[in-house]
C-alpha cells in the first residue's frame, strides 16, 4: 500500500484526486503502478487501477493477470472493479472505502457477484486512516481554495 500512496502522492502534485494503484506479484514486487491521470491526460478512464493494469499486462505480455494482486488506495469504482474481474486478478487490496462509488462492497459488490465466471479476493481497510486523510485533505485543500 505504500507504493500507491507514493502514487496517489503523483497524482496530487499533477492536480489529480490522488488515487494511487500498483499491480504486485507473489513476492511482493510491484509489475505495473499508476494514479488518477483523468485531468492531466482528458480521459475518463485514466483512473489509477487502469493505468496500472494496463502497465502490468503490458509488462506480462498477457491481458491475463492471474496470480497478481491490484494495491489501490480508494476502493475501486465499477469500472476498475470489472477490469479487474476481467484482468482476472486474484485479489483487490483497497485502503480507503468510497461509499459514494465504491463497486468492492460499498455501494455495489462487481468482484464478488456470483453470476461472473472469476471472483477476486478482497482484502479492505489496508492503511485505511493513511489513504483517507490524503483524499480528505486534497478536497479540503479545494474548498477553501474556492472563491466564496
Amino acid at each position: 500500500m505504500r507504493h500507491a500512496l507514493d502514487e496517489a502522492k503523483l497524482a496530487d502534485a499533477a492536480g489529480d484526486i490522488p488515487i494511487g494503484a500498483v499491480v504486485i506479484d507473489a513476492a511482493g514486487d510491484v509489475v505495473g503502478r499508476g494514479h488518477n491521470r483523468r485531468e492531466r491526460d482528458a480521459d475518463p478512464t485514466a483512473h489509477a487501477e487502469l493505468v496500472a493494469i494496463r502497465q502490468a499486462a503490458a509488462a506480462r505480455r498477457s491481458w491475463r493477470l492471474d496470480g497478481l494482486s491490484l494495491v489501490v488506495t480508494l476502493e475501486p469504482c465499477t469500472m476498475c472493479a470489472g477490469a479487474a474481474v476481467l484482468a482476472r486478478l486474484d485479489r483487490v487490496v483497497y485502503g480507503a472505502v468510497d461509499p459514494k462509488a465504491g463497486a468492492v462492497g460499498s455501494l455495489w459488490d462487481v468482484v464478488r457477484d456470483r453470476r461472473l465466471n472469476h471472483r477476486p479476493e478482497v482484502i479492505a481497510g489496508v492503511l485505511d486512516d493513511e489513504c483517507s486523510r490524503s483524499l480528505a485533505d486534497w478536497f479540503a485543500a479545494r474548498r477553501t481554495a474556492e472563491p466564496g
